[in-house]
C-alpha cells in the first residue's frame, strides 16, 4: 500500500524513494509486526480467551506436569501472529509481486485448517481436533492449488532440486515436482507443529530459519549474488524477504506473550501456518534441503514421532520415553526451560551450517 501511495502521488524523487529498497521495507515489516503485537497483545489475547473458558485442552497421555502448569492457558495464539503479518504486508509489500501471493495462500489456508482444528478441541474440550483423515485431505488439496499457482508463474529451472554444498548441480524432478512440493509444504506444516509442546520452543526457532530464509530471499532475488554464490536467481524473490521480515518481527513480539510461563499459546492455527509458509518460501526460492538442514531441529522432531510410532507397532514397546522428542527429555527430568534454550542452540548452530552452503560450493 505504501508503495502504491508513492507511486500515485509522484513521491519517488523525494525522502520516501528509500522505501522502495528492500532492505528498508522489510526492516518496517519486521517493526510493523512486533509493535503491533506488543501493543495490540493484551487486548487480543483477552478477546480470545473470552471464548475459552477453560483454555487449550491438554493431552491427558502427555507429561504430568502439564495437567496443572498450562491449564486454562489460552490457545489460537496463532491468529494474532497471522493479523499482525497481514497488516505489515498490506503496508510494505509490492502488491505486483506474483511471487508473494503463492506464499500469502499458504499461510491462509493452512492457518484456516489450523484454526479449524483449535476450535473443534476447545468446543468438545479435547484434545482430539480435527480427524487425522479429514486434516491431510485439506493440506493436500491446498497444497496442490499452490504446486499449480506457482507453476503457472513459469519461473525458470521450478523443477530442480538444488543440491547444498555443490556448484550446478541439480535433479530434474519431472512428474515428481509436484509430489514433492506437496511433501515438503505438508512435512515442514506438521514437523513445526508438533515441536510446538513447550513454552517458547517452536516461535523461536521459527525466528531463526525465517532470518535465515529472509537472507537467501535476498540474495536470490539479485541477480549479481545470485551468479557469485552460484544459486539459483528467482526474479521478485526479494519480496518475500517483505514476508520473512514479518514474520520474524510477528514471532519475536509472540515470544513476549508465549515466553515460560506462557500466557497464550500459537495452537494449531500458527504452527500449521507458519511451518507451511517456511515449506513454501523454500519451494520457491529452490532451497528446500536446506530448509530441511536450518529447520533439523522440526525434522527430528516429526523423526522421533515416526520412530516410535513403528517401533511400538513392531515390537509393543516404546523407543523413546514419549513422543515428541522434547516429552522424552522432559521424562528424562531436564526442566522445561533447559530443554528449550537448547533446543533454540541446535537451531542456531544448523543456521550456520545452512548458511554455509551458500559459500561453500
Amino acid at each position: 500500500m505504501i508503495l502504491f501511495l508513492i507511486e500515485y502521488f509522484n513521491l519517488n524523487n523525494s525522502i520516501f524513494n528509500v522505501v522502495n529498497y528492500i532492505t528498508i521495507r522489510s526492516g518496517l515489516a519486521l517493526m510493523t509486526s512486533l509493535f503491533f503485537i506488543l501493543i495490540f497483545g493484551p487486548y487480543l489475547i483477552k478477546f480470545i480467551s473470552r471464548f475459552q473458558s477453560e483454555g487449550q485442552p491438554i493431552r491427558l497421555d502427555g507429561p504430568e506436569s502439564h495437567l496443572v502448569a498450562k491449564k486454562g492457558t489460552p490457545t489460537m495464539g496463532g491468529f494474532i501472529i497471522l493479523l499482525s503479518i497481514l497488516i505489515s504486508i498490506i503496508l510494505w509489500s509490492n502488491f505486483a509481486s506474483q511471487i508473494l501471493w503463492p506464499c500469502l495462500f499458504i499461510m491462509m489456508s493452512f492457518g484456516a485448517i489450523g484454526f479449524l482444528d483449535d476450535y473443534k478441541k476447545i468446543l468438545n474440550n479435547t484434545s482430539d481436533g480435527v480427524s487425522g483423515k479429514n486434516k491431510i485431505v485439506l493440506e493436500i488439496l491446498f497444497a496442490l492449488i499452490f504446486v499449480l499457482w506457482s507453476t503457472s508463474l513459469n519461473l525458470d529451472n521450478q523443477k530442480l532440486l538444488s543440491l547444498p554444498f555443490l556448484k550446478d548441480v541439480y535433479i530434474n524432478l519431472g512428474i515428481f515436482f509436484i509430489p514433492f512440493v506437496i511433501f515438503v509444504i505438508i512435512g515442514s506444516a506438521n514437523a513445526v507443529n508438533l515441536t510446538d509442546g513447550l513454552d517458547g520452543l517452536a516461535i523461536v526457532p521459527i525466528m531463526i530459519v525465517a532470518l535465515t530464509f529472509a537472507l537467501i530471499c535476498y540474495l536470490a532475488g539479485n541477480v549479481i549474488f545470485s551468479n557469485y554464490l552460484y544459486i539459483n536467481y528467482v526474479p521478485g524473490a526479494g519480496e518475500l524477504t517483505i514476508l520473512c521480515g514479518a514474520l520474524i518481527g510477528s514471532a519475536l513480539g509472540f515470544l513476549w506473550y508465549n515466553a515460560p510461563p506462557a500466557m497464550v499459546f500459537m495452537g494449531d492455527t500458527g504452527s500449521l501456518s507458519l511451518g507451511a509458509t517456511l515449506g513454501a518460501i523454500a519451494v520457491m526460492i529452490k532451497h528446500e534441503i536446506v530448509l530441511a538442514i536450518v529447520g533439523g531441529l522440526f525434522v527430528v522432531e516429526a523423526l522421533s514421532v515416526i520412530i516410535q510410532v513403528a517401533y511400538f507397532k513392531s515390537t509393543g514397546k516404546r523407543f523413546f520415553l514419549m513422543a515428541p522428542l522434547h516429552h522424552h527429555f522432559e521424562k528424562k527430568g531436564w526442566p522445561e526451560s533447559q530443554i528449550v534454550i537448547r533446543f533454540w542452540i541446535i537451531t542456531i548452530i544448523l543456521a550456520i551450517v545452512g548458511l554455509a552452503t551458500l559459500k561453500l560450493r
